[in-house]
């Protein structure tokens, strides 16, 4: 690509340069009796070679008038800025996470197993392109049972949380078990309002998302008084029930230690997941299955967007004056073409110079 294409007419003097250099010239002449015996010598090297300063003046002016039409590589480049998102998933581990009603791939899994398939899938996006990721956003992970624990701070080490959200486990200890959702929701208010004395980025929004298959029966804040306190902060809460609807399978061990199926009641505490959802200005969800759950993080895909303003520019190589790597390597076309009438000067005036009487 030419900057200053319309140089590139000089080239149609190079034929008449050519011309003038190589046409034969009318000189004058001594008689001789006979030239065949000068027609029998042959020519030195040297005289074989008288071509090539002319030659060398051609290429050095071709180079020449390319180098004015200015010859550039243009490399497109992005910069990429957004107001992102902040997003703490909040995940219950408790003992009732074990209750085998969701499905990956027609086999019957645990809730947990299928919370971390598709949680990880909203983080880092699927090759359905149904969850396209969130590859602008802090996220981090709490998980909880009878307390509350932060695995992750709110990160852009994507790969990092989704190891710690699989790394995550059913609690396997009955003091351990419970279900704190209000001390989660805190502790996940908190990690999200560290952010702004952590980052100079401006962050668009700060959001919570609660998977919980209980009801609150542990820790010392009332679900009701976390969601205010994040309202407060200006913190949206979206709360998803896990769990069919009635009863549900889970596998239990009978004491000669074979692990059985038992039917066990369900009971999701509905009517304050959708309290707290409201009060921050969030929404309740409720996924009865690995389906209904990878629709739930869709569509809160679609209401939490990261606004990207990318701005396009063009870095320009003058390949005039600057060398070009490609395939090949190139150095500058105006150095070419001053090494080429160096040359030319310097055969002129030792190996090749003419002398003249």
């Amino acid at each position: 690509m030419f900057y200053s294409p319309w140089y590139l007419l000089l080239l149609g003097v190079v034929p008449l340069l050519a011309w003038r250099l190589f046409a034969p010239r009318r000189r004058s002449s001594v008689p001789f009796s006979s030239l065949r015996v000068a027609q029998q010598m042959t020519p030195t090297l040297r005289q074989r070679l008288t071509w090539l300063p002319g030659a060398l003046t051609l290429a050095a002016m071709i180079f020449m008038i390319l180098g004015v039409a200015r010859p550039r590589e243009g490399r497109e480049q992005a910069i990429a800025q957004s107001e992102g998102i902040a997003i703490e998933m909040v995940v219950d581990r408790s003992g009732s996470m074990r209750a085998m009603d969701f499905r990956i791939d027609g086999e019957p899994v645990d809730r947990l197993t299928a919370i971390k398939k598709v949680a990880g899938e909203f983080v880092e996006g699927d090759e359905s392109q149904e969850l396209a990721g969130r590859l602008s956003d802090l996220v981090g992970l709490i998980t909880f049972a009878g307390y509350a624990d932060s695995e992750t701070p709110p990160t852009l080490d994507h790969s990092f949380l989704t190891a710690q959200l699989n790394h995550a486990s059913i609690v396997g200890q009955r003091r351990e078990d419970g279900t704190a959702i209000g001390d989660a929701i805190s502790l996940a208010v908190e990690k999200l309002n560290a952010l702004d004395d952590q980052h100079d980025s401006k962050i668009q929004s700060k959001v919570i998302i609660l998977l919980t298959d209980g009801e609150n029966n542990a820790g010392q804040l009332e679900p009701i008084q976390a969601a205010e306190l994040a309202a407060t902060m200006g913190i949206k809460v979206y709360t998803i029930g896990v769990g069919t609807k009635g009863k549900a399978p889970v596998p239990v061990t009978d004491p000669f230690g074979r692990s059985t199926m038992q039917w066990m009641d369900v009971n999701i505490d509905e009517a304050t997941l959708t309290e707290v959802a409201n009060v921050t200005g969030g929404k309740y969800f409720r996924a009865t299955d690995t389906d209904s759950l990878t629709q739930i993080y869709s569509e809160i895909d679609q209401l939490e967007k990261t606004e990207v303003e990318a701005q396009h520019f063009v870095d320009y190589r003058e390949l005039a004056v600057q060398s070009y790597s490609g395939a090949y390597s190139f150095p500058p076309l105006l150095m070419i073409a001053f090494v080429l009438l160096g040359l030319r000067l310097l055969l002129q005036q030792t190996w090749l110079r003419e002398m003249t009487a």
